[in-house]
Order: C-alpha cells, then structure tokens, then sequence
C-alpha cells in the first residue's frame, strides 16, 4: 500500500460562484494548507451545487470563469497538485450515483429542519414555497462529496457543521444496513469566524463587505480604510472597545506582529489612537499576507493551460476513487444492477438467478 493510501483523508471544497476572499481562507484554507502534508487530500469545486439557487442558462455560463478563478486562487494560497486532489464535481458520474443512494438514508423532516436551508433560499430570493427539491437534498450531495472519497475528517465552516453531522447519520446508517463501507467523518471548524468589513456577521461577495485574495494592494488599502470600528467612538481622544471591533479581529488574524497589536489594543482601549493609524497598520500586514499569494496567483495565471490541466488530473483521480467507492456501495448492498452494467460493459454473460 502506498503512503498516500494509507493516509487518512480530508474532503472539503467550494461552490465556484467567484473569487476566495479571507474569510475562506481563515473558514477552510487555513487547515487545508496545514493538513495537506498529513492528510490525503480531495479538494472540490462543487459546481453542482450551484444549480440549487443559480439555475438559469446565464448563471450557468458564469461556472466556467468561476471554477478557474476558484482553482487559482486555492493554488494561490500554496495547495500543492502534487500533494491534493482538486477536482470538479460534475465531472465526476459517481457522484450523481451515491447522491441518490443516499437520498434513501435521510428523511424528509430531517432534511427540512436544518435552518441553513432555509437561509439559503432567502439569500437567493426564494421563497419558502417554493424551495426545489435540490436544494432541500444540498445536504444529501454534500454528504456524497464527502462520502465518495471515503474522507475521515472535512474541514469546514461553522454553518456547514450541521451538515456534517448529516453526513455521519447517513454514513452511520448505510453501514448499519449494508456493512461497513464509510468511514465516519469528523467536522473541523476554522478557529476564527471573519465578520465583513461593513460589520456584519460574515464576509460575503454577494453583501459587498469581503476582501479578496486577489485583491492589489491599493483595492485592500481603501477597504481597509472604510471597514466599521468602534461606532460609539467619534473621536480619536474617546477610549474604544477592541472586542468585537472589525479592524482588531483582522488584526489578530493577519498580523504577525503581536506587540504591536498588543500596543493598538492598549492605546485604542484609553483613548491613545486614532482609527486611522490602527487602519493602516492592518492594512500594511493584510497585504503582507497577501502578496506571496498574488505571486503565486500571477505565475500560474500566466502559463495557460495549467490551471485545467491541474483539474483535469485531479478530477481524474477522482473519478477512479469514486468507482472504486461505488463498487464497494454496491457490493455491500448486493444490488443486481451494477452485477449487469459489470457484464455489460466487459461483455460477458450475466446470470441474474443463481441455485
């Protein structure tokens, strides 16, 4: 057995609807960079799940530069090809196979309970009435995504814990039917929660409030200088409050240098510094962080044909994975129609009764 199969393995991934900001990178990237050299790693761009609240034929168009400016920027932030597995879902038959084996290890009321549901819908403008059965099954894809590589932990964030936990209780249930086929996965949450530069709970593309990992310096300068602070401070003389505040929350994320930001809470806290000082200094470290990423981001943006090579590649490790997964599903649960496509596409006999 090789190193990498003998490792255990991380699934976990992004729906292409635009470019990574750094809340996806402190959510999800973060972990995938550390886990990488540990882990055998499968990394999604789970375009199908966009077809839940994005179905017409122009938002359809948009996944092509989506999915290339989603597999840059993971190669960005340093994911190596040569250590992970970045593959595109619908490029992957097997997964349209589990999907649906797993639609009978989940019921209807326990689909409908999840708040997260829900919150997609009205985030998409659809009302409660008339949710589409795929995005009431969202949770039952994810948990294929999860499933078909057979993965023992997924990094994720905190509003895809649920989802997780679906995933265990299905796993849990096939194996309890059929055998011990799916390991169960582990949710692992990213240990910092990001709000938007405008306040409000969570970074966002759609809320105008997220900067991105490819953003220039100049962009992160004037985001960083119109990000929400202390709003009952209006002057630099009045002491502010540090917890909670948007700037300082960036500054423990992405500044490295904790005297300084030990000295910023200090003076912010009696009065001793201004918004605009503590701003730019966050802006400094941002990009900072940020500028080895945009070199990667450039060189690899300027070999054309890399970035689709790389998905190629991957996407076909997947597709063997999931063959493999799904010929241990079947097996399992003894269903005779994989014992005829098996016939079929060897060309050979098949016996469907045997004494």
């Amino acid at each position: 057995m090789s190193e990498t199969q003998s490792r255990k393995r991380i699934l976990t991934g992004d729906r292409p609807t635009g470019k990574l900001h750094l809340g996806h990178y402190v959510g999800s990237l973060k972990n995938r960079l550390a886990l990488q050299d540990q882990y055998d790693c499968f990394f999604i761009v789970a375009d199908l799940h966009t077809l839940t609240t994005k179905p017409t034929r122009a938002e359809i168009t948009q996944l092509a530069r989506n999915i290339y400016d989603v597999v840059l920027d993971y190669l960005a932030v340093g994911i190596d090809p040569e250590k992970s597995t970045i593959f595109l879902q619908s490029a992957v038959p097997t997964e349209y196979e589990l999907n649906l084996i797993l639609e009978m290890m989940v019921t209807l009321p326990r689909l409908t309970r999840l708040p997260s549901i829900k919150d997609m819908a009205r985030a998409a403008h659809i009302d409660e009435d008339a949710i589409p059965f795929g995005l009431i099954g969202y949770p039952v894809l994810q948990a294929a995504d999860i499933l078909l590589p057979r993965a023992h932990l997924v990094p994720v964030g905190k509003d895809n814990l649920a989802h997780v936990e679906i995933t265990r209780e299905m796993a849990r249930r096939f194996n309890r039917l059929y055998g011990e086929v799916f390991p169960i996965p582990e949710a692992m949450i990213g240990d910092v929660t990001l709000v938007g530069i405008d306040g409000q709970a969570k970074m966002s593309k759609s809320l105008n409030n997220a900067i991105f990992l490819s953003d220039d310096a100049k962009t992160v300068e004037k985001k960083v200088m119109r990000m929400y602070t202390d709003p009952n401070r209006i002057r630099a003389d009045i002491p502010g409050r540090v917890e909670g505040n948007p700037v300082f929350i960036y500054h423990d994320a992405f500044n490295p240098d904790v005297d300084e930001v030990n000295d910023l809470k200090e003076r912010y806290r009696k009065g001793k510094v201004g918004d605009v000082e503590v701003k730019r200094k966050l802006a400094r470290a941002i990009n900072a962080f940020l500028e080895p990423i945009r070199e990667r981001r450039a060189y690899y943006e300027s070999r054309p044909g890399l970035v689709e090579e790389i998905l190629i590649e991957g996407t076909r490790r997947m597709r063997k994975e999931g063959e493999a997964t799904m010929a241990l599903v079947y097996e399992a649960m003894g269903l005779p129609g994989y014992a005829l496509r098996r016939a079929l596409e060897e060309d050979r006999p098949f016996q469907l009764l045997r004494g």
